[in-house]
């Protein structure tokens, strides 16, 4: 995370193209070499930042208390996760502007994003898996290999994580400050919204 760390600090003082791996390992405290051996590129550098705020928001779901239902349980990760002082500080929320204005600009950058987003897709995936099983799930063995989760449930982290990760990148694209009406966490919750009477459960899809 370190070398993380020092990637996004340059990238935002400096600019993505001003920027060379070297200065990213001379900026970590490590030998070049070194880097190659974790990242092939300096755009991959950031990776973890970007996953360990995705990770953070799909791990509130799956802590959500168990009593909540699918959508209230994404609103819950939402509001500990996007509302600054709770998941991120303020100031970090300006680092994740700045970052994703420079995925605007490097495809290289956007590649990396929509890798982290996908991968999270994915954990959120088996996460609802874990909150939808019922009681006879829990007891039965599973078979090897482990089943696929059911299609409407890949969906239904997809429709999920679209709503967040939208909400995310249209904040970063405008200049609102990251709370209030036009934060994150308010466009997120405002997303999610839009989604009532949406199936959220697999037992709920047509044809299930």
């Amino acid at each position: 995370m370190e070398i993380a760390r020092a990637a996004a600090g340059l990238f935002v003082r400096r600019g993505l193209r001003a920027t060379r791996a070297e200065d990213i390992a001379q900026a970590a405290g490590i030998a070049p070499r070194t880097f190659y051996r974790y990242f092939a590129t300096k755009e991959e550098a950031v990776a973890p930042l970007y996953a360990a705020g995705a990770r953070r928001w799909a791990e509130a779901v799956r802590s959500a208390p168990a009593a909540l239902s699918v959508p209230e349980a994404l609103e819950h990760a939402v509001h500990h996760t996007l509302t600054p002082g709770e998941g991120v500080s303020a100031a970090s929320w300006e680092w994740v502007r700045t970052l994703m204005h420079l995925a605007d600009t490097s495809p290289a950058l956007r590649r990396v994003w929509a890798e982290v987003c996908r991968s999270s897709e994915d954990l959120l995936t088996s996460i609802l898996a874990e909150r939808t099983a019922t009681p006879a799930d829990s007891v039965v063995p599973q078979p090897q290999p482990q089943p696929q989760p059911h299609p409407h449930l890949r969906f239904t982290s997809a429709v999920a994580s679209a709503a967040v990760r939208v909400a995310v990148e249209s904040w970063a694209a405008g200049t609102s400050p990251a709370s209030g009406a036009q934060g994150p966490a308010a466009l997120a919750l405002r997303n999610l919204g839009a989604l009532r009477g949406f199936a959220w459960g697999a037992g709920e899809a047509a044809g299930a």
